[in-house]
């Protein structure tokens, strides 16, 4: 149960890394956009409530999603819990 749970884990840390990327692609190929649009839906519904309660960190004229980075450090918690 214990390799079932890692395994997702680590799919689902995946589908957050294509999501980031996703972001910084402003029009994907034709090819990857079911891919990039897949992973917008696995990810948002844990994002988009955080993005409400967390705003980014501004750095200059630049901001930091501070939501998918609580996301990521959930999973990496997550992981070395079941992991």
């Amino acid at each position: 149960m214990s390799a079932i749970i890692c395994w997702l884990l680590l799919a689902y840390q995946l589908v957050v890394l294509v999501y980031i990327i996703a972001a910084w692609v402003p029009s994907p190929p034709a090819a990857l956009r079911p891919v990039f649009t897949g992973a917008r839906s696995l990810v948002d519904p844990i994002v988009v409530p955080l993005r409400r309660r967390v705003p980014a960190a501004r750095i200059g004229n630049a901001a930091l999603d501070s939501a998918i980075l609580i996301v990521i450090i959930g999973l990496v918690l997550l992981q070395a819990v079941f992991c």
